[in-house]
């Protein structure tokens, strides 16, 4: 734990272990069970979880804050939450008649990565669904971790911090990021970003709210040409607004939008799109192309002013050959593109987007990976 970066807090009796909530979520059922009048977290587990709740998240109800003399643990907004400062590391809250789900371990002070989650489902799309915070045991983080520190314990991640050098590497391959880490900016460290293939759904978003639908997936149930709108195209009603974590995705002009310097690419809005239009790019410097439209030429001009007509002129004067065409639309390949303006340029409706990254990303990814040679003695990308 010696090559730890982040100072140990100097605290009179303060031992060099804190609490921690393996849990950041509030999909235990805890609105219910505080209907219920239950009065510790055993009564409400011994309720019972329905379906659609996190069998293995905090239930909220407060029993570690009611034992903690140091007045650390505080509840809010669903969630229990341990104050660093205040707390003593007596390990009271983590006592087993206290917290039933084994949520609350003790955990070095000076640790800086952390995996608030505990969940036990084995299915990824039930995490997705149950909650935003929950781990899908991907094991990515296993993969990335250069000290072999990270392992999957009951279908969640659980990090040995005897093994543990604080690195980001964790952080940056961690598909749901949902890993904290207190040295890293998580919004500057990843590799990708979502990225919406519609520019369009203005029309789409204003015919389904005068009909009342105001849910993206029931707005997909409906015969979409028999409306006079785009098959393929975004409609508009902010599903995947719902499920980001960051701020990082709105509609804007009927179209849902991602803001790359908010998203942090944990892809959970692509799961909440019925449309499958979400996708995940790099985050370079490159050039985007957002349409999915697979109709004919006539067609989208009809319905869409900013759909790509496959023309074919971005493919035939890319000099690199990174823009192909795939059932109708132009898609670029990011491992060719050189962020030239040849396609922009060429563009007739002016279709293509230029994803345009800030020069410090660049400068704190070379930071990032020298600090991973002088961790590991290996170096190289993380």
């Amino acid at each position: 734990m010696g090559e730890m970066k982040q100072s140990m807090t100097n605290l009179a009796g303060c031992s060099e272990e804190v609490a921690f909530v393996a849990c950041a979520g509030c999909a235990a059922g805890k609105s219910r069970f505080e209907t219920m009048g239950c009065s510790s977290c055993s009564e409400a587990v011994s309720a019972g979880f329905e379906r659609g709740e996190c069998r293995s998240g905090c239930v909220g109800v407060g029993s570690c804050a009611s034992v903690c003399k140091q007045g650390a643990i505080r509840i809010g907004d669903g969630k229990i939450t341990v104050d660093r400062e205040l707390c003593n590391g007596c390990g009271d809250c983590a006592a087993a008649d206290v917290c039933p789900q084994g949520l609350i371990r003790m955990i070095p002070r000076k640790a800086t990565n952390f995996i608030p989650c505990s969940s036990t489902e084995e299915e990824e799309d039930v995490v997705r669904k149950t909650c935003g915070y929950g781990c899908i045991a991907c094991s990515e983080c296993v993969r990335a971790c250069p000290k072999g520190a990270v392992s999957i314990v009951n279908n969640h991640a659980v990090i040995d911090y005897t093994k543990c050098a604080g690195c980001d590497a964790c952080t940056i391959k961690c598909r749901k990021k949902i890993i904290v880490d207190t040295l890293h900016d998580l919004t500057k460290i990843k590799e990708k970003v979502a990225f919406v293939r519609c520019s369009g759904g203005k029309r789409a978003k204003e015919t389904y709210e005068s009909m009342g639908i105001t849910d993206c997936a029931e707005a997909a149930k409906q015969d979409a040409k028999a409306l006079g709108l785009c098959t393929t195209g975004c409609l508009g009603q902010g599903s995947c607004t719902a499920v980001c974590r960051y701020d990082a995705i709105h509609v804007v002009d009927g179209t849902a939008y991602v803001d790359p310097e908010k998203c942090v690419g944990c892809r959970d809005c692509t799961y909440a799109c019925p449309k499958g239009l979400i996708t995940m790019v790099p985050y370079m410097g490159m050039k985007l192309v957002p349409c999915f439209s697979t109709d004919d030429y006539e067609d989208k001009r009809k319905i869409c002013d900013s759909a790509c007509t496959a023309c074919g002129d971005c493919r035939a004067n890319c000099p690199n050959g990174a823009i192909y065409m795939e059932e109708r639309h132009a898609v670029v390949d990011p491992a060719l593109c050189e962020n030239c303006n040849m396609c922009q340029y060429v563009c007739t409706y002016n279709v293509i987007r230029e994803q345009s990254v800030p020069e410090y990303i660049y400068m704190q990814r070379d930071a990032l990976k020298n600090e991973a040679l002088d961790e590991t003695g290996k170096g190289g990308s993380l």
